[in-house]
């Protein structure tokens, strides 16, 4: 059984960055074969952004979490000593920001808000609201696959 990730790009954990619990997730679940289909383990949106803020490299990270399937809390110890104890207080907050303001091009937005029936009346904007509209609608197609 493939899992959709569930957890918003809108949540952080305890070192206040956003998308990091939702990218960690992405990568244990890929590690494991368990990854829905169309979910990179580490795409170039916000896994990137993510990725560049914290300093880490694509690479090291997939290795990383492949190689120890570590618990969240586990992870975050990881990239708090990759950033040697300490994350940058003003880059996370740069970082929190253009997550939640980033906004998906057109084609993407009316795309996600037809997949879920919703009218694009300009009501919902933000990739991470529009990207839980395209994982809640992805898991209840699955769901309803079962």
């Amino acid at each position: 059984m493939k899992c959709v990730p569930l957890i918003s790009s809108g949540v952080a954990g305890p070192l206040g960055v956003l998308h990091l619990p939702r990218m960690w997730l992405k990568c244990i679940l890929a590690a494991k074969g368990l990854l829905a289909d169309g979910y990179p383990d580490l795409g170039k949106g916000f896994d990137a952004m993510t990725l560049n803020a914290l300093n880490l490299g694509e690479e090291e990270t997939r290795n990383y979490i492949r190689t120890h399937l570590p618990s969240y809390t586990e992870f975050e110890k990881w990239v708090l000593a990759k950033n040697g104890g300490k994350l940058d207080a003003a880059a996370v907050a740069r970082h929190n920001r253009a997550v939640t303001y980033y906004l998906h091009d057109e084609g993407t937005r009316k795309s996600i808000l037809g997949a879920a029936g919703l009218a694009d009346d300009g009501t919902i904007l933000d990739a991470v609201n529009l990207n839980n509209l395209d994982d809640w609608t992805e898991f209840h197609k699955w769901l309803k696959s079962q």
